[in-house]
């Protein structure tokens, strides 16, 4: 599809964007926590599989964090108590692992900042202007810190994150919970609302809600994974949506 045919955001009742990977490029400094947590555990436990990049895109990405270390776990034949979310980093439960990934992960956002896509700055501003209503669908118990890093919570109504999740005991995507909950936050229906992701299981989570238009943004993942999880429209960055 080329960008003439890109259909015009500011005709959806609303727009829905994930934030990691899609407005701020923090999926790097996700997976540069997840491999310097998970490195550091296969080699405390003598794990020969070692951790590999494909790893963060199969069991990690888009997921609520505990969700994730558990599948993760998993994929190594691996079984640890689930524990407590105010388990210690230092536990060996799935709870403390995720926990401990999180501190990594705070630590460098407190050190290096994070800034949105400029792109996607550009179409937060077009949005803006023609008054098209906009929210935040994040697995990432971090998403507020994140967008106040960024410089762009005010921008959002609704922030429907890892915390909201957890408390309402929703499921990960790529069960349609989350994208359906802030289409029900933000008071609008998902069959006349766009959805954008750039995870599979994203793209799968915002197809599985029934929302009109999913918009899949390829930040490595590949055009075709994300159309074969039901992205209807896949772009390299979402400047392509500015005019």
């Amino acid at each position: 599809m080329t960008d003439d045919a890109l259909p015009d955001l500011t005709s959806f009742e609303a727009v829905l964007f994930d934030l990691d990977g899609v407005l701020t490029p923090t999926a790097e400094v996700h997976m540069h926590a997840w491999k310097t947590m998970f490195e550091q555990v296969f080699v405390e436990w003598g794990v020969e599989a070692p951790y590999t990049e494909s790893d963060y895109f199969e069991y990690l990405d888009g997921k609520k964090r505990y969700d994730g270390v558990s599948s993760l776990l998993r994929s190594r034949d691996i079984e640890i108590p689930w524990g407590d979310p105010s388990d210690d980093p230092a536990l060996n439960t799935v709870c403390g692992i995720g926990n401990r990934k999180n501190e990594v992960f705070a630590g460098v956002l407190r050190a290096e900042g994070i800034a949105p896509y400029p792109g996607s700055l550009r179409l937060l501003e077009k949005l803006a202007a023609a008054g098209t209503p906009v929210a935040v669908v994040s697995s990432s118990k971090n998403a507020e810190e994140v967008l106040a890093a960024a410089g762009i919570r005010d921008r959002f109504p609704v922030v429907m994150d890892g915390v909201i999740a957890e408390r309402d005991n929703l499921s990960s995507k790529p069960a349609p919970d989350v994208f359906i909950e802030a289409a029900r936050m933000l008071g609008v229906d998902p069959a006349r609302t766009a959805a954008v992701e750039d995870a599979i299981s994203g793209v799968k989570s915002a197809s599985a809600g029934g929302f009109t238009l999913v918009v899949g943004v390829d930040r490595g993942v590949g055009a075709e994974a994300l159309r074969n999880a039901g992205a209807d429209v896949v772009v390299d960055d979402l400047d392509a949506f500015v005019n």
